[in-house]
């Protein structure tokens, strides 16, 4: 392998600098576009390189983390080419299915706004290593702060390795999913120590003197201080253990008020993969909404939330897995509006079907701009014209980016 000179050109989906050379594209970790580096390359990557020239859209990063963690990759890009390149990742992902639209600016992301934290968590040794995963490798960085959560987890990181560390698995690592709530930290730990019950008083003890609202152990609720509500706009919800969550506030919010414009003035909603009900809860106040969703939890922290007086429309749900079994044209029949929020697969069965409907009002929301595009070209090809799409930055400083696509049947 020789070594060799590399113009950056453009920034990849994943954040990684691209280099066009005669042999096909190469890709420069940390590169920014207009940056030269000096490096060998093998199977497409280059190894070591030593930057020739700075671009001038390069900032310091935040976090001490940066260099090792894989949990941010453009921490080192300013603000502005940073939000416009979110956005071109969705407007590429719309152009390779052939779709020319105008795309929004992107919604951008708060730092400290993370609510919502998943970390790993092993032993080294007589230590314990809490944080995420280095780049590209299977190795913890055990991270002592992190510019993107909200500051009631940082706080709590030093408790938090303290809890875990009682129940590791002797190989392997501990998952632990950590949410924000109104009443204080929910902290779910999986693939902990299936010994653990004879840690239960330790556990409770340090549940109590970090003051956490609940702590669940794989899959049991331990202790329950105090329920882990959410504020879904004025109606509480409380929590499922490590269950999905809009992972910051200001980005549930963006994506609600989208929703909402969306579906406009329509009479009846069906929410589809409705989770515990971020949107059907707000949709309920001004239609009659239909909730679908697969997850029992979710469905059963749903139900809990109506069953107190609310001044919502009339508000149904089913559990079911629209993935198998879609919501059929007899069923979207009586629907003025449809809204989706489907996991990464993205939602191709229920997006042929709703094609074929006469629904005449689509709202997609996807956290993948690759199957967006897909679902999106589906409706498209279904006699939908494409109104808007609009980039929501959730998650700050990483290549992921959710989207929301509003389509009308005239």
């Amino acid at each position: 392998m020789s070594e060799r000179e590399l113009t950056i050109s453009e920034l990849g989906h994943r954040g990684d600098g691209i280099a066009q050379t005669d042999a096909g594209p190469v890709y420069v970790a940390g590169a920014l576009p207009g940056e030269v580096v000096t490096a060998t390359v093998a199977d497409g990557r280059a190894r070591n390189p030593v930057f020739k020239s700075f671009s001038p859209d390069r900032i310091t990063p935040v976090c001490r983390h940066f260099e090792a963690c894989g949990g941010c990759t453009v921490q080192h890009l300013a603000p502005a080419p940073y939000l416009a390149w979110k956005r071109a990742l969705v407007e590429k992902a719309l152009r390779d299915r052939g779709i020319e639209t105008d795309v929004s600016g992107t919604v951008a992301a708060t730092a400290g706004g993370r609510r919502r934290a998943v970390f790993a968590a092993t032993r080294a040794g007589r230590h314990t290593l809490l944080g995420y995963h280095e780049k590209s490798s299977h190795r913890l960085v055990d991270i002592s702060e992190c510019p993107i959560l909200d500051p009631a987890i940082v706080n709590a990181l030093d408790g938090l390795k303290s809890l875990v560390s009682e129940i590791l698995p002797r190989k392997g690592e501990a998952r632990l999913t950590v949410l924000n709530t109104t009443a204080g930290l929910d902290v779910a730990i999986d693939k902990a120590d299936k010994a653990y019950e004879r840690k239960i008083p330790a556990l409770s003890q340090k549940t109590i003197e970090m003051d956490l609202a609940r702590l669940s152990i794989n899959g049991e609720v331990l202790l329950e201080v105090r329920p882990p509500m959410l504020d879904m706009d004025g109606i509480g919800l409380a929590a499922a253990p490590g269950g999905f969550t809009q992972a910051t506030l200001a980005a549930e919010a963006a994506l609600s008020d989208l929703v909402l414009d969306g579906v406009g003035k329509a009479r009846t909603v069906a929410d589809l993969f409705s989770g515990a009900g971020t949107f059907a809860l707000r949709l309920a106040r001004q239609a009659n909404v239909h909730a679908v969703e697969g997850d029992a939890a979710a469905i059963a922290a749903f139900d809990k939330a109506l069953r107190k007086p609310r001044g919502l429309k009339k508000v149904s749900y089913e559990r079911r897995d629209l993935f198998r079994r879609p919501l059929v044209l007899e069923e979207l029949g009586p629907f003025d509006a449809v809204v989706f929020d489907p996991p990464r697969a993205g939602a191709q069965a229920q997006a042929e079907l709703l094609a074929k409907s006469k629904v005449r009002t689509v709202v997609a929301v996807s956290c993948n701009p690759a199957t967006f595009a897909r679902d999106i070209r589906l409706l498209l090809d279904g006699g939908y014209t494409l109104q808007s799409v609009t980039p929501v930055d959730q998650f700050l400083y990483s290549p992921h980016i959710e989207a929301v696509g509003v389509l009308i049947r005239e």
